[in-house]
């Protein structure tokens, strides 16, 4: 096989809960370590994480790691400033909220060898703390929560739209450039679209495994979601099109929600709610049920969990497609929508 030098990006704010374990699994890769380098990009966090970090790099001094300051506090912005330090043929982000396979860099390296992909990338387990994380856990992970985005839960390889994290080619940044730094959220779906609006091409391979620790509070999820919508727009108007039907579908479903609420509320009849809102309810429960038929405890707790991704993600798309309104809403038509492989 052949060993090219490969950057790792990881891009770290506010992790000290998580940052060790995801640092560790780096470090314990069975990689070469003359053939990889670390980029730790720390977007001033106040809660230890650097510290953490600081002393696991004192722990290993025989790997070339490097810790750099990112000012903006944002992802895109360390993902640029990591870009402009690397020296790898081969780039990979890894987040510092998720643990990566003991082979996870060999088998980047070999898959983009064997498909002959600008990217390629694996699935994203999700896993939760306590009771309330592991089901969040388990709705993140199911077609029904996340729609098609396979990257979560598909255990079949093949072409996809975007995948989570990422191995890239060198020559991609060159030919496409760097993060959007305007993208708090979503940059990662940009830029892929972006790769594969210009001809790229993105794997998906299962055996690619990586472990990321899911919002463990409905709370955090909503907030998640919500500017996972939000921020979507602003993707699609930059790229000027859609890249697939799953991110506009929960708006849609916001919207047939409220008009039919409104219907309701008017003519004072509630069956213009209830043809909206009661077939959504059973499919949520049938899916509950086929998830709780090895999973009893989710039984009571993941209808809410689906039902706050659905909501969230909508009404954010929602209020984005009205805070972003003067940037014209080109993507909406039709002959611009694309499916995801």
């Amino acid at each position: 096989m052949n060993y090219p030098f490969v950057s790792i990006i990881m891009p770290i704010r506010n992790e000290k809960n998580f940052i060790e374990k995801s640092l560790t699994a780096v470090l314990n890769q069975d990689y070469p370590i003359d053939k990889m380098e670390i980029i730790v990009v720390d977007g001033c966090s106040c809660d230890g994480t650097k510290e953490i970090a600081t002393k696991c790099m004192a722990k290993n001094p025989k790997f070339k790691i490097f810790l750099l300051d990112n000012h903006s506090k944002i992802v895109p912005t360390a993902l640029n400033i990591g870009l402009r330090q690397a020296k790898g043929d081969v780039i990979i982000r890894v987040d510092g909220h998720c643990e990566i396979a003991k082979d996870y860099v060999r088998r980047c390296i070999e898959v983009l060898q064997e498909t002959g992909a600008d990217c390629v990338g694996g699935l994203q387990r999700a896993v939760g703390h306590r009771w309330m994380g592991r089901v969040i856990a388990l709705a993140t992970s199911s077609p029904f929560g996340v729609g098609n985005a396979r990257f979560h839960y598909d255990e079949r390889p093949g072409w996809v739209d975007t995948v989570y994290l990422g191995a890239y080619r060198r020559e991609v940044f060159d030919r496409i450039g760097g993060f959007d730094e305007e993208l708090v959220r979503n940059q990662d779906d940009e830029f892929n679209f972006r790769l594969t609006q210009a001809g790229g091409k993105i794997w998906l391979d299962p055996s690619i495994l990586s472990i990321y620790y899911s919002r463990s509070n409905l709370k955090d999820l909503w907030k998640q979601y919500f500017q996972y919508g939000y921020w979507k727009v602003r993707v699609f108007q930059k790229r000027g099109a859609i890249a697939s039907l799953r991110q506009i579908i929960p708006a849609i479903f916001v919207l047939a929600l409220l008009g039919s609420l409104i219907l309701s509320l008017i003519t004072h009849n509630i069956f213009y709610f209830l043809t909206i809102f009661a077939p959504y309810i059973i499919l949520n429960l049938l899916f509950t049920l086929w998830i709780a038929r090895k999973e009893p405890f989710t039984l009571f707790l993941l209808p809410l969990c689906f039902l706050t991704l659905h909501l969230s993600y909508g009404l954010g798309f929602l209020f984005g497609l009205f805070v972003w309104r003067r940037y014209g809403f080109r993507f909406l038509v039709i002959k611009n929508l694309k499916r995801s492989g």
